[in-house]
């Protein structure tokens, strides 16, 4: 083949290749594309706006307002960018307090025709998409969730930061040959942490430290002062004084976002809702708990008390909302909630088979947090914990905790989007309606197979 006849399929296959494109509805002429970067950001405007249609914008503050003024005189009305990082963040804030209307877009949108890498390139195929629908926006709550999320997600960092340092206390006793986080379960409890400060303190003997102990520890002060006879070295003992320092450190910063937390929600807007009906409280606040009324917050923004569902507790229910929000008309259904989430069947359907069913790989704090409380149901005397039961019997335990956290989010969502306060089946109740629906699937079988289906306890015939 000659190189003029392949020149000629080439422009043949471009000639049909722009009239296809030319044959999409142009749904938003006043869009614009941002290809986001660290340094720099280039917009992309239409060619008939300004004589350099894309140009180079700085990272500072001044720069980002100059951007906007340059849209506004463009005449644009509408803008995306990619989810790059976190250096969308200032740019969609800007953006939206010059009142454009900002599309978030995963960037796995815009990667999927090769040969676009250069920058200036990018943000021109970013604003051809967007002009023509071909882009979804990505879901973000509303402006005083997002506050509220923001605080939320620091929260969770600071106390897996406090893990860090549990974590570097156990080291240095293990080192010192001090068994304390083998004979009590947990080293930061009453028991344990007292224990600890005597021992950062300079006291070494086992007898005086095992008098610390508390009621409800299962070993005898004889086995703790036995754990607790070991090698106090000045390095390690050095260590966990700074392992300690830090952990306190910690909690004192947790118990300060505790209290913006507060604020925040109590900026937020109330729900007429049903007085929250008392749980029994416990003397001491629980480790990791906020210090506030979570639960009574969350049920006033909500509107209803979401802590009623098996496995759902006050922090399990605060990562959802703030996550998605309250407002779960942003969703048209329970199915698009789960499948944001990633928690539904991803079916790969080809030649008229499912290949496969696993779930989309979506990193989502939310789906996490429901997969944790999904796990909880294992000793739950209810029927989502004898579901869950059943379910992993039959499953496995990852793909029942997988399901088991769908049907929570559908819960959640029906409970949030209709304000109807749950009610709990029971598991007695559920039971018996399982074995209705097995005796009915067995007579089923045996009507085909021509046989009736007898009980053999009561001679009953199943009709």
């Amino acid at each position: 083949m000659s190189n003029r006849h392949r020149i000629t399929k080439a422009a043949r296959r471009t000639t049909k290749r722009v009239s296809v494109e030319g044959s999409l509805p142009l749904l938003r002429p006043n869009a614009a594309g941002i290809d986001v970067g660290a340094e720099e950001h280039y917009v992309s405007v239409p060619a008939d706006r300004d004589s350099e249609s894309v140009q180079r914008f700085g990272c500072y503050t001044s720069e980002l307002r100059r951007m906007a003024e340059w849209l506004k005189a463009c005449r644009i009305e509408t803008v995306a960018m990619e989810s790059t990082g976190v250096y969308w963040v200032p740019v969609f804030e800007v953006l939206e307090e010059y009142g454009f209307e900002v599309y978030l877009v995963d960037a796995r949108q815009t990667k999927n025709v090769s040969g676009r890498k250069t920058d200036v390139v990018d943000c021109q195929w970013i604003r051809q998409l967007h002009s023509y629908g071909l882009l979804s926006a990505a879901f973000r709550p509303a402006q005083e969730i997002a506050a509220m999320r923001a605080y939320w997600r620091h929260r969770q960092g600071l106390v897996e930061s406090c893990t860090r340092q549990i974590q570097l206390m156990q080291k240095a006793l293990e080192q010192m040959n001090v068994q304390l986080h083998k004979a009590v379960s947990d080293v930061t409890g009453v028991t344990g942490l007292s224990i600890i400060r005597r021992i950062v303190a300079g006291d070494r003997d086992p007898k005086a430290l095992a008098t610390m102990r508390q009621r409800g520890i299962r070993r005898s002060e004889d086995e703790i002062a036995e754990a607790l006879n070991g090698n106090y070295r000045d390095e390690h003992v050095f260590a966990l004084a700074q392992a300690v320092e830090g952990y306190d450190f910690l909690q004192g910063q947790i118990e300060r976002c505790d209290r913006e937390i507060q604020q925040c929600m109590i900026g937020i807007a109330t729900k007429i809702s049903p007085p929250l009906e008392s749980k029994r409280s416990s003397r001491q606040r629980a480790k990791n708990q906020p210090h506030f009324d979570l639960r009574g917050e969350l049920h006033r923004i909500a509107g209803v008390d979401l802590t009623r569902i098996e496995g759902i507790d006050a922090l399990t229910a605060q990562t959802v909302i703030s996550e998605c929000g309250v407002d779960m008309t942003r969703f048209p259904s329970d199915k698009n909630l789960a499948s944001w989430l990633g928690l539904c069947p991803n079916n790969k359907k080809t030649g008229g088979r499912i290949r496969s069913r696993r779930t989309k790989r979506i990193k989502n704090r939310a789906a996490d947090a429901l997969r944790r409380a999904a796990q909880t149901l294992h000793h739950s005397k209810s029927a989502l914990g004898a579901e869950y039961r059943r379910l992993r019997a039959r499953l496995g335990a990852p793909k029942a905790i997988t399901a088991m956290a769908h049907k929570l989010a559908r819960l959640i969502y029906r409970l949030l989007k209709y304000g109807e306060a749950y009610v709990s089946e029971g598991l007695e109740q559920y039971e018996t309606r399982h074995r209705e629906r097995a005796l009915r699937s067995l007579n089923h079988q045996a009507q085909e197979l021509g046989y009736d289906l007898v009980l053999r306890a009561t001679g009953e015939v199943v009709s």
